[in-house]
């Protein structure tokens, strides 16, 4: 579904991906694990255009993206939860969730969508009309994948949801992100917390400044002594 080949990004000088390759299959749940700095959320920005990539190519479906700009990707299914969440803090929830689903025309199928918010959401619902910047840290994140959803993405960019969240909440959050993926929506999962994205993942790859060192099933990266030193704390 997603392929990334010899993928080179630059900040300001600086190369922050090198020769980067990778693939997402339809159906999967795959991780990007690595310490800051290590290029995981560029990758995601890469393939979302919102930084230019000086070489290599990014596929989806098949379609290169290079000469595609980053607001029209949301049409050809890739949904992005950014690091922090970035949702319209003054804006209420609803409207939060309306502009999710800007693209689309089909009133009947938004409704649904809005039932299915609220019911992986609960919370959401709860605060339907207060402003988004009241909500929780954990709500905000609920409302930030909410949003991606109501544009039924095909695939969803996940930058790490579990910062700055307390554990009952990480554990909800990442309940939720295996019930999405098994209604069908692909998920690359860039996340810090390495156990919690392992136990979950179909398949893994490590990132160490800003290149690929290891991929593979993410049930055998968990048992790596290498990654459980490196990345699990142990």
């Amino acid at each position: 579904m997603l392929k990334i080949k010899d993928l080179n990004v630059f900040y300001e000088g600086i190369q922050a991906l090198r020769n980067i390759t990778l693939e997402v299959n339809e159906g999967e749940i795959v991780t990007l694990i690595g310490a800051n700095g290590a290029g995981k959320t560029s990758t995601l920005r890469a393939i979302s255009g919102l930084i230019p990539f000086k070489s290599g190519e990014i596929y989806f479906q098949d379609k290169p993206l290079k000469s595609i700009p980053a607001h029209k990707l949301v049409a050809l299914g890739i949904g992005h939860v950014p690091e922090g969440r970035k949702i319209f803090a003054n804006l209420t929830v609803r409207e939060n969730l309306e502009l999710g689903a800007y693209l689309r025309k089909d009133k009947d199928g938004i409704k649904e969508d809005y039932e299915m918010i609220y019911e992986k959401f609960p919370r959401l619902k709860e605060r339907i009309n207060q402003m988004a910047g009241t909500l929780s840290g954990g709500e905000q994140q609920m409302l930030a994948m909410g949003r991606a959803l109501m544009n039924r993405p095909k695939i969803l960019l996940l930058d790490e949801p579990s910062m700055g969240l307390a554990p009952l909440v990480v554990k909800s959050i990442f309940d939720i992100i295996q019930e999405i993926n098994k209604g069908g929506t692909t998920v690359l999962l860039v996340e810090q917390n390495a156990h919690m994205a392992l136990s979950i993942a179909h398949r893994a790859y490590v990132l160490e400044t800003g290149s690929i060192v290891l991929s593979g099933e993410a049930s055998k990266l968990l048992q790596d002594d290498k990654v459980r030193s490196a990345y699990l704390g142990e």
